[in-house]
């Protein structure tokens, strides 16, 4: 079984923001406001203090870094377990329903795959395309991509000379987030997304890895499908929790 109190503090080291800090089990991420985990509050256990005071408490650390407080809730797991209702009483609704998957890590690396232990300028090309999102967004992303700690590796697929996918694994001890996988709108629909999946989980076995997590929208019907068809499956749900 997948605990999400062991699994969650894994996965924000592997998608680290750029500031963070404590209330008793209650965790603070922020970067530049973009990003939704690394710009949440999440409260996996007990936090220092009263829990309406705590929760006041995370509204003032997001308000005086100038961003809307938003708390992200694993479903059966974060701490209390009625925090959701408690929110919800003071104005906030949820948003964003995120699976967590697990799987094994069963790939090969792709003949045409290159794999960096940082993100170079053809990768960040694929990455920052105007197709995925505004320049801020990319700009943040790329940021904490480079914060990373290592054994990390950054993939990257070319098509003729052209750089035309990415992905980006991160290794702790037995387990490697999947994580960042993009294709450059040119050269979609060619099967691209699971020939970088498989050299990142090939990446990651061979680093010592044993198995994989990631997170995807729980309305990517399309990513799911090829994360399953891959052996992953999913194991919790949580949502961002924010006002209006």
């Amino acid at each position: 079984m997948t605990d999400p109190r062991v699994l969650e503090p894994i996965a924000a080291r592997g998608w680290p923001a750029a500031e963070s800090a404590k209330l008793g089990g209650w965790r603070l991420h922020a970067s530049a406001g973009q990003s939704g985990r690394i710009n949440t509050c999440w409260p996996l256990d007990a936090p220092d203090r009263d829990i309406d005071a705590a929760i006041a408490a995370a509204e003032a650390w997001y308000g005086a870094r100038g961003f809307a407080p938003r708390f992200k809730i694993v479903e059966g797991c974060s701490h209390p377990p009625d925090l959701a209702e408690r929110l919800a009483a003071r104005g906030y609704g949820p948003r964003t329903p995120t699976l967590t998957m697990v799987g094994p890590l069963a790939g090969e690396v792709d003949p045409d795959a290159t794999i960096a232990a940082a993100p170079e300028l053809a990768f960040q090309r694929v990455f920052a395309d105007p197709a995925f999102g505004a320049d801020a967004d990319a700009a943040e992303r790329l940021a904490a991509l480079a914060r990373i700690p290592p054994p990390r590796g950054f993939v990257l697929i070319t098509v003729d000379g052209a750089p035309a996918a990415v992905g980006v694994c991160a290794i702790e001890r037995d387990w490697a987030g999947i994580m960042g996988m993009r294709t450059a709108p040119a050269f979609r629909r060619r099967g691209l997304a699971r020939r970088i999946f498989r050299t990142l989980t090939a990446f990651a076995e061979a680093s010592g890895a044993r198995q994989g997590y990631l997170q995807v929208d729980e309305d990517n019907a399309s990513a799911i499908a090829l994360y399953e068809a891959e052996g992953f499956v999913s194991k919790y749900l949580y949502r961002y929790w924010v006002r209006g």
